[in-house]
Order: structure tokens, then sequence, then C-alpha cells
């Protein structure tokens, strides 16, 4: 038989269905507090040290977006330009070396050797004596450069003269020297492309 309630007692199904109702006002009452401390002017009205939590809380959300975007998405844009990078630096452009060719179709032309004298810092007589080889494309692109060769002899020797004994110093020095020779003998070999200029000789004395 079912117990019928105490006098002042309630049912216990309005017990439940009134902590129910307490919990979903209290729900109510938290998301009422943080949609209100998003709110700019809500913030304002706040005494001084509430809003300085409510201040740094918000600077950690951002700081803590701005940190993962960094990390997760800016990572795959550094990867994108590298790769993109990569890809464009085996295009071969006339101030930079192309990849090596396969022994079988690799060609040489040998420059003659070029003497100039260069700048120096106290006006010193100095002479720079160099020795390079043209890597080309195949062995009939020797036939076709060997008719503009005093073109290229000019352009070498225009350049080297305007240089400085510390132009030509140093590992980065000689790598510059190899670029800008490459650059110009492309210009006078055009449309013959050479790939590569290899140092044979360099005496500074």
């Amino acid at each position: 038989m079912a117990t019928k309630p105490k006098p002042g007692e309630k049912p216990a199904g309005e017990e439940e269905s009134a902590d129910a109702k307490e919990a979903a006002a209290a729900k109510k009452s938290l998301v009422g507090s943080i949609l209100s401390m998003l709110n700019p002017l809500a913030v304002l009205k706040l005494p001084l040290i509430p809003k300085l939590i409510v201040l740094g809380g918000l600077v950690l959300v951002l700081g803590g977006g701005g940190a993962a975007y960094y990390f997760l998405g800016g990572s795959s844009a550094e990867e994108h330009g590298e790769s993109a990078a990569a890809e464009g630096g085996h295009g071969g452009g006339h101030g930079a070396p192309s990849p090596d060719l396969p022994p079988e179709h690799a060609a040489f032309f040998d420059v003659p050797d070029i003497v100039v004298n260069i700048q120096t810092a106290d006006s010193t007589p100095a002479f720079l004596k160099l020795a390079v080889s043209l890597e080309l494309d195949s062995p009939e692109a020797r036939t076709a450069i060997e008719p503009v060769m005093p073109r290229v002899v000019d352009q070498f020797q225009t350049y080297l003269r305007e240089l400085r004994v510390d132009d030509v110093r140093g590992s980065m020095g000689v790598m510059r020297l190899k670029e800008e020779l490459l650059r110009r003998v492309n210009l006078a070999a055009a449309p013959t492309p050479v790939r590569d200029v290899l140092l044979k000789e360099m005496i500074v004395q």
C-alpha cells in the first residue's frame, strides 16, 4: 500500500522537480554572468578587483587562441612557403646554378685565362688571375658558344676590373663571384644556356 506523506512533508516527485528547477536556475544565472562579462559596458560597471579578474581572463583566452593559431595554422603556412621556395629553387635561373646533369649529358667549355688588375683599399696594385670552365646542357652547345666567346670574355673582364680585393675573399665572396659570372655569361651567350661557372683557378696577388 502507498504510504501517505506526513503532514508538512512534500511528495518525493515534487522535491525532485524543485531540485531540477533550482539547478536550471543556477545554470541560467551562470550563463547570464558569463554573457554579462563579455559585455564591455557591464565590465566597466564592475568594481576594480572583479574588473581586473575579468580582463585577465579575456587576455588569457585571446592569448591562448593566438598561440594555437601560431603553432597550428602558422606552421602549416611556413611549410607551404618552404615547399614553394624549394620548388622555385629547381627552376635554374640565370643567376644560380642548375642541378647537376648526369655524366653522359654533361659538357664543358674552358674559357681562356683572364688576368686583370683589381682595386685595393690603399691603392696598392693587385692582380686577379681567373680560370673557369662553363657547364653546358649538351656537347652540341660547345659548338654554339664558341663563336660568342670574345663577348663572354669582354663581359667577364668588364666586371672583374670593378672588383676590390675584399670582394673575392672568403667563401661568400667566391659564391657571389660565380653567380655574377653566370648571369653575365648567359646574357652574352643567349640563346645558348650556361648551367654553371666552375672555378679552375683563382689567384689574387
